[in-house]
């Protein structure tokens, strides 16, 4: 039997002596660790091969995200120190407001304690959610799958190598090696312990992470992200921002899935856009219109227009007009991503204000939807639900509040 309980409690100890920590001390550690995480690239790749190795070949975009290569440690080593060289905010006083009787009442920002994560097979993600839940004060527990296991485990011994030669419990990161998902209904019941857990994943995943934790969940990542093509639409740009946002990396959350085009312009630009695509390998479906104008689409299906593809397929739609658009959107949007192009200032603002996604673009590639592209360095995951983070997640997504207050003998009456 896998020992959850010892885990639990070693994190809970840790998430202690971390807060303790400078936030020099923070950073020196994880400068200590990115500088190891480059020094052993070799053993690192070597271990990510056995993972490969044994990988479905079938199963393109989900290998796209497990496979590491000499680049991939490199800006893993970087997203480190990125992390390291952002300001500390632990501590920070939000505010202080003076009541009448004198006493003084402020709110200050504080880390969560400890940070559980279950994701799939994305290394990248084992390095990342530590070096932010360091950074932000946090102890994590990781469980990663059993597609990836050579590859954390790999990482996180090389973190804990650097830790420990800086003096440090090397437990302030832990890795539950048992991927039986015994073991993962286990921890998802370990709220004794875990202040929050956050899945990142396929929407099963999530979906059942959602419905069995007894720990606080944040959901983050299916992203069924949609571009609305307007009527004033420059189609200079239009066209290879679609491509860029459906070909640049189409195994990631924030690629477009679907697309959207105005009625009145749908004569001209769909057998455009869908040639352009065809071109770059795009598999197309589409509404009766969609294959009317390029018959080398398939009809779409209702399932085709709640699906995140995760490859080189998209769907497209022709809607009458901006409501339309919205509406679709509305119905079907997993609340990811969702962008409009347009030069009409008034269809813009309508289309920010009421798509409710966690981000909406304008005349932009849906594919921005990113913790480093935002400017927030690493990133936990991409939160899709509004409690209490919403977006890419980075330092402030892994911190709560507290209250203090700063008084003088006062009593309450």
């Amino acid at each position: 039997m896998y020992d959850l309980e010892s885990i639990g409690r070693n994190a809970k100890e840790m998430a202690a002596y971390i807060r303790r920590l400078d936030s020099s001390v923070r950073n020196e550690v994880l400068m200590a660790c990115a500088e190891s995480l480059e020094k052993n690239t070799s053993f690192i790749l070597a271990e990510n091969k056995k993972d490969m190795t044994n990988a479905d070949p079938a199963r393109a975009a989900f290998n796209d995200r497990l496979m590491l290569n000499a680049d991939r440690v490199l800006a893993l080593a970087e997203g480190m120190r990125k992390v390291a060289r952002q300001d500390d905010i632990i501590g920070e006083t939000l505010y202080m407001r003076a009541l009448p009787n004198g006493l003084q009442v402020g709110e200050k920002r504080v880390p969560i304690g400890v940070v559980g994560m279950i994701y799939e097979a994305r290394p990248n993600v084992t390095t990342d959610v530590f070096a932010l839940c360091f950074k932000a004060g946090n102890a994590c527990v990781l469980r990663g799958s059993s597609e990836a296991i050579n590859s954390n485990i790999a990482l996180v011994k090389i973190l804990h190598e650097a830790i420990q030669k800086l003096g440090h419990p090397p437990k302030i990161v832990q890795l539950i090696e048992d991927t039986s998902r015994e073991t993962a209904q286990k921890f998802m019941r370990l709220n004794k312990y875990i202040d929050v857990l956050i899945p990142r994943g396929n929407a099963g995943l999530i979906a059942s992470i959602v419905e069995n934790s007894t720990i606080p969940v944040i959901e983050t990542g299916v992203g069924n992200c949609h571009i609305f093509v307007d009527e004033s639409a420059d189609h200079s740009k239009a066209i290879p921002l679609i491509i860029n946002a459906k070909t640049q990396r189409p195994s990631v959350c924030n690629a477009c899935e679907k697309l959207l085009i105005h009625r009145s312009i749908a004569e001209k630009f769909l057998p455009e856009i869908c040639q352009q695509l065809s071109q770059a390998n795009v598999k197309i479906l589409g509404d009766a219109e969609v294959c009317k104008a390029f018959p080398q689409a398939t009809t779409a299906t209702e399932d085709d227009w709640q699906t995140e593809f995760l490859n080189l397929t998209i769907a497209i739609k022709v809607v009458e007009n901006l409501d339309e658009a919205i509406d679709h959107i509305t119905k079907y949007s997993s609340g990811h991503t969702d962008a409009i192009l347009t030069e009409n200032y008034a269809n813009a603002n309508k289309f920010v204000d009421l798509v409710d996604s966690a981000a909406v673009f304008v005349n932009a590639s849906t594919r921005f939807t990113d913790g480093e592209q935002f400017g927030l360095g690493a990133e936990v995951g991409i939160s899709t639900q509004k409690l209490h983070a919403r977006g890419p997640m980075g330092l402030k997504a892994l911190t709560t509040t507290k209250f203090f207050a700063l008084g003088n003998g006062q009593i309450r009456n």
